[in-house]
């Protein structure tokens, strides 16, 4: 349990403060056909022309089986397709569909609109700040993860 003297730990903190942004987020984007666990996908499409799933789950950070789930909900909901791969016909690569490609600069907007309205009230200074220190905690993360994965 938690002492209330004591100040909140900055990762339960970070985890709240996640929670809570990816079920608003999730709220606005629900009209434009879109989640937040899909952003990492549409925007590495968004920037290709197209990519592996092993690419696209290497980029999100999942694991090929939660990639392969995930791609298969957003081709069913007409967000991505399967197309093949020049160079080897027996792959697939993933590309987004025309109709995703054009709702992404609403989805971009609303993402825009709610960062700013979670970041009201901090200075420039304090948003650079922040960003250079969650900068700082994601390379501990992803050095602990290198290390967790070698043999």
């Amino acid at each position: 349990m938690h002492d209330p003297h004591l100040p909140p730990h900055p990762m339960k903190l970070m985890g709240r403060a996640m929670r809570g942004f990816s079920r608003i987020a999730d709220a606005a984007l629900r009209d434009l056909g879109f989640a937040t666990g899909q952003l990492p996908v549409l925007v590495s499409l968004k920037h290709s022309q197209a990519l592996s799933q092993a690419e696209l789950a290497r980029i999100a950070q999942v694991e090929q089986p939660s990639m392969a789930q995930l791609l298969n909900r957003m081709e069913r909901d007409g967000l991505v397709q399967r197309v093949a791969d020049p160079a080897d016909k027996r792959s697939r690569l993933i590309s987004l569909t025309p109709d995703a490609g054009q709702r992404m600069p609403q989805a971009r907007a609303v993402m825009q609109s709610l960062t700013e309205q979670a970041l009201a009230g901090f200075t420039p200074k304090e948003v650079a700040q922040l960003t250079q220190l969650m900068g700082r905690l994601n390379e501990n993360i992803d050095r602990m993860g290198d290390a967790a994965e070698s043999p």
